[in-house]
């Protein structure tokens, strides 16, 4: 049995949607047809219109094409969460069957019936997630049957929308990008706007886009790996009494933050159903403690963790001095280091909901893929981090230079097939996927440890900083690096947390 609408009364493990969900209006437009949009925002749209406080759908976009809307479609929209975690030391095993979606389109072969959408008076909120990438200036013609980018699309709508109730103010628009980008809402309206100058579209409507429409900062924050291995989806179904082909899986932690006020609470009203979801004027702090403390975190521990062994994070945290570098990592250093004015205790206690993360047994983070980009991560998540903990404890951070050190090891490339770089560790090849593996390659063919240490830390162009200035840091990286070569791995973090002790 494959879960659909007409499926749903002969399943008895999980409790249905009510009837009546089927029969809301359209209110959201939803670009991206994403794991993280599943198990976040339409996550909150449907706990919401279960409750009777939201009471509108979405209809989803879906803007690559890549991929097709089959499944959707075959399930009538509908899809398995299955929440898996800790929630206050309590074991969380939640599985709700998600109503929130009414159709999915296709920008390539739809979309007419994506700018009929316009026209409905209910349309209020528009929702994206096209990747870091999607967010970005291209020199698109908005009349084209899609335009090429997101912002184009978006323009394009919106010039529907204004045509389609004669630019009435209360026809704008409350526009959300999830996109894990500074400022990504700002951003967005600069591009949507330079597009309308661009395309030669009348003040008039220019004005409308500037006065009337809401372009919302916002941050996201639930890690959700998607549909799990094979074996663990058969069990997973056989539980359930039916076969999900959208079964996803999603850690308890949600955080949506986005900027705004009275007006937006207003127009998002499913806000007030869940904790998660945060409306406030200023979302600075809860975007500087994930970026640092998370993701900063993840990115000074997954070179370490991968050399040590660990396929996952949870694997790294079941061992007690790999967890012990990743809390006093976070916890002592970065905590510190946050370049934003943040109360001790806001982030201690942030950090501790972040290890209770790190530790849950049902999401598997493998470390590989968090080493993607990894220069670019380091540069915008640690630097700053690092620079001001040396300005505010004027030390040399023992974690942070044992974690930079792992990140220069990791970005050892010693082959090059086909435009792939390729990493050797302990007789097992590794894909680096990084931008500056090339970069990197050559420094490594050119260099000894040490005055590879010297040229990159001290690299402006690399960094926006001379990290080299940092008193000790070079120094310290340096005998990092050796420890790791001829220590081991592990050696190395146990004798760097008895000389922390």
């Amino acid at each position: 049995m494959i879960l659909s609408r007409y499926t749903l009364k002969n399943i008895t493990a999980v409790a249905p949607p009510p009837d009546a969900i089927f029969d809301l209006p359209e209110k959201v437009l939803q670009f991206g047809t994403g794991v993280l949009l599943r198990g976040l925002p339409d996550y909150f749209i449907d706990k919401a219109n279960r409750q009777g406080l939201f009471n509108g759908r979405i209809v989803v976009v879906k803007s690559t094409d890549t991929g097709g809307s089959e499944a959707f479609d075959k399930q009538d929209g509908l899809y398995t969460l299955c929440v898996r975690g800790l929630d206050n030391g309590q074991k969380i095993e939640e599985n709700l069957i998600n109503s929130s979606i009414s159709r999915v389109l296709s920008a390539k072969n739809d979309w007419k019936e994506i700018l009929q959408c316009a026209h409905n008076p209910h349309m209020q909120i528009i929702i994206s997630n096209t990747t870091e990438v999607g967010i970005q200036l291209v020199q698109d013609d908005i009349h084209k049957h899609p335009p090429v980018s997101y912002p184009g699309k978006l323009l394009a709508f919106l010039l529907e929308r204004y045509k389609a109730f004669d630019g009435s103010r209360q026809s704008g628009m409350v526009i959300v990008p999830t996109e894990l980008i500074p400022d990504n809402g700002k951003k967005l309206e600069g591009i949507v706007l330079e597009l309308a100058h661009l395309n030669g579209l009348d003040d008039a409507f220019i004005q409308w886009l500037e006065n009337c429409n809401y372009f919302c900062n916002s941050l996201v924050d639930r890690i959700v790996p998607g549909k799990p291995d094979a074996a663990s989806r058969e069990q997973l179904e056989k539980q359930l009494g039916y076969k999900d082909e959208l079964l996803t899986m999603s850690e308890v932690y949600r955080l949506w933050a986005i900027e705004g006020g009275e007006h937006i609470q207003s127009v998002l009203s499913f806000a007030s159903v869940d904790e998660g979801v945060v409306i406030a004027p200023d979302i600075n702090l809860f975007r500087e403690l994930k970026l640092r403390m998370l993701n900063g975190t993840h990115t000074l521990s997954c070179g370490l963790a991968w050399l040590a062994g660990f396929d996952t994070v949870k694997h790294a945290m079941d061992n007690a001095a790999m967890q012990n570098f990743i809390a006093g990592l976070m916890l002592q250093e970065i905590g510190a280091g946050i370049p934003y004015d943040v109360d001790p205790q806001t982030a201690a206690g942030f950090g501790r909901k972040v290890l209770d993360r790190f530790a849950n047994p049902s999401i598997e983070h493998h470390w590989i893929n968090i080493t993607m980009q990894y220069t670019s991560k380091m540069k915008m998540r640690n630097v700053p981090v690092i620079t001001t903990y040396f300005k505010r404890c004027n030390a040399v951070p023992a974690n942070i230079s044992l974690g930079f050190a792992a990140y220069l090891l990791f970005l050892k490339p010693v082959a090059k097939k086909q435009d792939k770089y390729y990493g050797e560790w302990q007789g097992k090849e590794y894909h680096i996927q990084d931008d500056f593996a090339g970069y990197f390659m050559d420094k490594w063919n050119k260099l000894s440890a040490p005055e590879l240490v010297d040229e990159v830390l001290a690299d402006t162009g690399l960094w926006g900083e001379d990290l080299s200035a940092l008193p000790g840091f070079a120094q310290a990286v340096k005998d990092n690096i050796n420890a790791l070569l001829t220590q081991g791995v592990m050696q190395t973090i146990q004798q760097n947390k008895k000389e922390l002790a």
